[in-house]
C-alpha cells in the first residue's frame, strides 16, 4: 500500500511538472514566436519604481542588408497597468528629426517612469498614458539614441521615406516578438516633426492594409504641436511671435513685405528678418515662452549657440525643461541603464544622445514632404480618427501654425469652438470638423504632457474613446 501511495505521489509530481512546462511554454508562445521576446523583459532597471505591469527593450532589426547597411531600431514597450490584452496599442513617435522618443516621450512626457532630476534614477509618473493604452516607444530613424546601422553612410542619406519605410518593417517584426498584440486596435501619435513621421507612416499602413503578411488595425493618429505644412508653419510662427511680443513691429512688416514662406531664405531681406526672430527666441526659450530657461550646458542650447538660424528654422525639436535632456542624458549613458535596457552588454557602452545633430542640424535629410494636408485628406476619406492639438505657449510650432494648415484642408464644422475642461477648470478649446478634431491646451509649451500630465492623460482617453473633450465644468 505504502508503494502504491509513493508511486501515485510521484505520478502526481511528474504531472505536475509536465503541466507547469506546457503552461510556460505556452506563455512564451503566446508573448512570441521565440524565445527573444522574454530576453527583453526588462527586470532590473536602476532607480525604478516598484510596478506590476511588464516592460520590454531591445532591437528589431528593420533591415539585414548588410550591402546597404544592416539596421535596427531600438524600442522601449510598456505593457498597461490593467488589463493589457483588453486595452489598445500606441506607437509614440517624436521628432526633431533626429530626435529620441525614449529620451523625450517616454521618460519626460508620458511613460511611466520619468527620469529623475539628478540622473541617477527615475519617478513613477501618475499620469502616464499606459494607465490607458499598451505604449510603445520607438527610437526613429537610424542613428537616433541606441538605434543603429552597421554603415555610417546610411545616416548622411536619411529621409521621410527610408523612416516610414523603417518603421512599417519595425512593425512587422515586432509583432513577430509579440503576435498576441497583432489583433489590438492600434493608433500612432506623437509631436513636432513626427506631425510628418506620424501621418506618413499611418498612410504606409492604409495603402498596405491588404498586405496579407501583416494587418495592422489602425484606428487613427494623435498629433501634438505638428509640423504639417512647411509655408503656414513658418506663417503662423511669425505672426505668433509678433502677437506674443517677441519681435518688433518693424521687423513683423519687413518679413510679411519680403518674404515668399515656401522659400523664404531666396529673398535677402526676408532671411535677415527671420534672423532677427530667432535671435530674439535666443533669449527665451522658443517652446515655452513664459518658463525660466536651463543655463547648464546642453544639446540645444549648444545647438543654438553654434548653428545658424536658418537651421533653427528647419530643424528644432525639444521638451519642457532643457536641463531635462542633460539628466536623460546621465542616466541612459550609464553602464547598468544600458544593460538592463538590452541596449549594450554593459561593457561596451553605445553613446546615447538626446538628439542626433549629425540629423537634427543636417542638410542632408534628403525629403521632407512640404506639406502632410494630402495624406490627411486620404486618411479622412478612409475614415481614421485624426485628432490634433497644440499648447498655446509653444513658439516653434504655435497654435497659429496649425490653424493656419488645417485650415487648408477646408473642412466642415460639426461641433463650434468651445472650451474643454478637466477638474472644473478650462483646459483649453476644440472644434470639431468633419473627419478631424483640433484642440488648445491653456499656458502649455511644445510638449503638452510635460506642463499639463493630468490633462494631457483625459484628453488621450477622450481619443481613445472617441468622444469629445469634456464640454461642461461638472465632468
Amino acid at each position: 500500500m505504502d508503494n502504491i501511495i509513493v508511486e501515485s505521489t510521484t505520478t502526481l509530481s511528474y504531472i505536475y511538472i509536465i503541466m507547469l512546462f506546457l503552461s510556460l511554454k505556452h506563455e512564451i508562445v503566446a508573448a512570441g514566436d521565440n524565445n527573444s521576446v522574454i530576453d527583453d523583459l526588462v527586470t532590473n532597471l536602476p532607480g525604478q519604481p516598484l510596478v506590476d505591469f511588464k516592460h520590454y527593450a531591445g532591437y528589431v532589426t528593420v533591415s539585414d542588408d548588410t550591402n546597404n547597411g544592416g539596421r535596427a531600431l531600438f524600442y522601449w514597450f510598456f505593457e498597461a497597468i490593467t488589463n493589457p490584452q483588453d486595452k489598445p496599442l500606441v506607437l509614440w513617435l517624436n521628432g526633431g528629426p533626429g530626435c529620441s522618443s525614449v529620451g523625450y516621450g517616454a521618460t519626460q512626457e508620458i511613460g511611466p517612469f520619468l527620469v529623475d532630476t539628478d540622473g541617477k534614477g527615475l519617478k513613477f509618473n501618475n499620469y502616464s498614458w499606459n494607465k490607458e493604452a499598451n505604449m510603445l516607444f520607438l527610437e526613429s530613424p537610424v542613428g537616433v539614441g541606441f538605434s543603429y546601422s552597421n554603415s555610417t553612410m546610411v545616416y548622411e542619406n536619411l529621409d521621410d521615406d527610408i523612416t516610414a519605410n523603417d518603421a512599417y518593417n519595425f512593425l512587422h517584426n515586432w509583432f513577430l516578438k509579440f503576435p498576441s498584440y497583432r489583433t489590438s486596435t492600434f493608433y500612432i501619435a506623437g509631436e513636432s516633426y513626427a506631425g510628418k513621421y506620424v501621418p506618413e507612416l499611418a498612410e504606409l499602413i492604409y495603402d498596405r492594409k491588404d498586405d496579407p503578411s501583416l494587418h495592422i488595425n489602425l484606428k487613427g493618429i494623435l498629433l501634438g504641436n505638428p509640423e504639417t505644412s512647411d509655408p503656414e508653419d513658418l506663417l503662423g510662427q511669425v505672426d505668433y511671435a509678433w502677437s506674443h511680443a517677441v519681435i518688433s513691429d518693424e521687423t513683423y512688416k519687413t518679413i510679411r513685405r519680403s518674404c515668399n514662406f515656401s522659400d523664404p531664405y531666396k529673398n535677402k531681406d526676408c532671411g535677415d528678418g527671420l534672423d532677427e526672430l530667432y535671435k530674439q527666441y535666443d533669449q527665451i526659450d522658443i517652446y515655452s515662452l513664459y518658463t525660466s530657461v536651463c543655463f547648464a550646458t546642453t544639446a540645444l542650447s549648444n545647438h543654438q549657440i553654434k548653428h545658424s538660424s536658418r537651421n533653427k528654422m528647419r530643424r528644432m525639436m525639444g521638451g519642457f525643461d532643457p536641463c531635462l535632456d542633460n539628466y536623460a542624458r546621465a542616466f541612459y549613458n550609464r553602464a547598468d541603464v544600458q544593460k538592463a535596457l538590452h541596449a549594450s552588454d554593459g561593457l561596451i557602452l553605445k553613446n546615447w544622445t538626446i538628439c542626433n545633430n549629425d540629423i537634427f542640424n543636417s542638410w542632408n535629410w534628403n525629403k521632407s514632404k512640404a506639406s502632410v494636408i494630402p495624406i490627411y485628406r486620404k486618411l479622412i476619406s478612409g475614415g481614421l480618427r485624426i485628432w490634433v492639438y497644440s499648447g498655446d505657449t509653444d513658439g516653434r510650432v504655435p497654435v497659429l501654425s496649425t490653424r493656419y494648415s488645417l485650415s487648408i484642408l477646408g473642412l466642415g464644422i460639426t461641433k463650434q469652438w468651445r472650451p474643454w475642461y478637466h477638474e472644473k477648470q478650462v483646459s483649453g478649446w476644440y472644434q470639431e470638423y468633419e473627419g478631424l478634431t483640433f484642440a488648445t491646451f491653456r499656458g502649455a509649451g511644445h510638449a503638452v504632457p510635460s506642463f499639463k500630465p493630468s490633462n494631457s492623460l483625459a484628453f488621450f482617453s477622450s481619443f481613445l474613446l472617441g468622444q469629445s473633450p469634456p464640454s461642461t465644468r461638472s465632468t
